[in-house]
């Protein structure tokens, strides 16, 4: 029986913005899901060299900045250290497997391959949404802040689809393959259209970022590839629009009375 899936990222209560040395040492105690760390150029100490320490174990990227933008960023005393917050819970892929909580018997995720413009970002979590896809796999590095700024972009629907922020997109696609989910790459570089693939059995969706479309070793491991058809001269769309192509086919699919 497929089970309602409960397992949507909650918002935080808290501020998107931690600021001082301690407190971030201490949100980092608390497992809480920072996205990134900003460090005033030229900033050092016995303290800031644990907690950086800290990060890199935590595997969460810091950033040198002029003190100007972290007067910016934080209205309080930031004494030259300042944490971006996520506003959700990220969970794993893992996680989402051994759960089993779909809400269909051909659950779609949608994977950004360092998708980095937060507007985009947004877009694919609203598209996603609207068409029930189950989830968002992001890297860990190199991908949009899941900040203040995505959530509006997606109108609140980073706050109702999980999102798996992963170390290493390879690791998720080798589990998913093994638990029986086909891999299928959105690229203009084949010969399929995108109405040609089954989408009725459980998929991975991956999208490129825009200007060097999906990075070679995750092609590799792709199952099948498909492409949407193109009469301009342009020959691209933004990756938002083309992700929503991809989940209405499949929600269209998974739709039809066999």
């Amino acid at each position: 029986m497929i089970q309602k899936n409960n397992s949507a990222p909650k918002p935080s209560k808290e501020s998107f913005v931690i600021c001082g040395i301690r407190p971030i040492m201490e949100a980092l105690a608390a497992e809480r899901s920072i996205d990134k760390v900003m460090i005033q150029n030229g900033l050092s100490g016995p303290l800031l060299s644990e907690l950086k320490w800290q990060l890199k174990e935590a595997g969460v990227t810091m950033q040198y900045v002029p003190i100007e933008k972290l007067n910016r960023t934080a209205k309080a005393n930031h004494q030259g250290v300042v944490a971006l917050i996520s506003p959700i819970t990220y969970r794993t892929f893992a996680e989402m497997i051994e759960d089993g909580q779909w809400h269909s018997e051909s659950p779609m995720m949608v994977m950004l391959d360092h998708v980095t413009d937060v507007r985009n970002l947004g877009a694919i979590a609203r598209s996603a949404e609207c068409a029930g896809v189950e989830g968002i796999i992001v890297p860990q590095h190199g991908s949009a802040q899941i900040g203040d700024e995505a959530v509006k972009s997606s109108s609140g629907a980073l706050l109702r689809v999980p999102v798996c922020r992963e170390e290493n997109l390879k690791t998720v696609i080798h589990l998913a393959r093994q638990s029986g989910w086909q891999i299928c790459a959105a690229t203009e570089k084949c010969e399929q259209l995108y109405t040609s693939v089954d989408f009725r059995k459980p998929t991975i969706l991956i999208m490129g970022a825009e200007e060097t479309g999906i990075s070679n070793e995750l092609m590799k491991l792709c199952t099948v590839r498909a492409k949407l058809p193109m009469k301009g001269e342009v020959q691209s769309l933004n990756v938002s629009v083309a992700a929503a192509l991809f989940f209405y086919e499949a929600m269209r699919q998974n739709n039809s009375e066999e």
